[in-house]
């Protein structure tokens, strides 16, 4: 005998193939975006613009096949419909806009998105930070293009693109801000990502909440003990394979 107690490592449950079919489509998200940040300005630009005209395109053109009945309920006025007000030729047309066919409604939607992600992208190259701002002025670009090209608003295309710019530039700010404060994780969360990444890792997520209710941070994983994950009611399958994780990480091992 040599003095040393041999432990049995029970073998890692398989994989979600799910899960890691979503890592790996993460990590190639990741690896292009990082790719496309170190090109030209104008390729960047020109790349994402495209991306965001395609999918607004699909979703218009969705749009348009769902509501295309409401399209005759608008029919544009005869030629000898010369009484009409100014206001009811506008909101005419404002109808009009939201209502055609799936053709129509792809080409809004796509100048919409394409401009709104093209302007984003100078934004953000720019200024370097992705913030309320970049999007307020990003969606005022694109309300307006979307007034021109759909015929929002009465003969005033000018005045009509700079309200709609406006109004979208309004409504994007309201919800950065609403976005910012409900997807901003509780403040205790930055003391446990390493070890939700392990977790994550193990496929043992579930026992987070254990590891935050003994307050076992990043700074404790390289001292955890299975006493001390015993303690919190972990099992024994899922703390063999945390601490056989934490003597195979080099970076964890150093800190023991």
């Amino acid at each position: 005998m040599d003095g040393r107690q041999d432990v049995m490592v029970m073998p890692q449950p398989p994989a979600n193939p799910i899960v890691q079919l979503q890592a790996r489509f993460r990590d190639l998200e990741v690896g292009f975006r990082s790719w496309l940040a170190k090109q030209p300005l104008a390729v960047e630009a020109a790349f994402v613009t495209a991306t965001g005209a395609f999918q607004g395109a699909a979703i218009g053109g969705l749009m348009g096949t769902l509501t295309s009945d409401m399209a005759s309920t608008f029919p544009s006025p005869p030629p000898q419909a010369t009484g009409l007000s100014p206001q009811a030729m506008a909101s005419l047309k404002q109808a009009q806009a939201f209502s055609g066919g799936p053709l129509i409604q792809a080409r809004n939607f796509a100048v919409m998105t394409g401009v709104n992600a093209g302007i984003s992208c100078v934004m953000k190259r720019i200024r370097g930070v992705e913030d309320v701002q970049s999007s307020m002025v990003a969606a005022f670009g694109s309300g307006a293009m979307f007034s021109l090209v759909s015929g929002l608003g009465g003969p005033n295309q000018a005045a009509n693109a700079v309200t709609s710019g406006l109004f979208f530039a309004l409504v994007q700010g309201g919800l950065f801000k609403l976005g910012q404060k409900f997807s901003q994780p509780p403040a205790d969360d930055i003391y446990y990502s390493q070890a939700r990444r392990m977790l994550t890792s193990l496929g043992l997520q579930n026992y987070e909440k254990n590891f935050k209710k003994g307050l076992l941070t990043d700074q404790t994983l390289p001292l955890l003990t299975d006493s001390a994950l015993r303690d919190v009611k972990i099992p024994p399958g899922p703390r063999l394979l945390i601490l056989d994780h934490i003597q195979r990480d080099p970076e964890l091992k150093r800190g023991r």
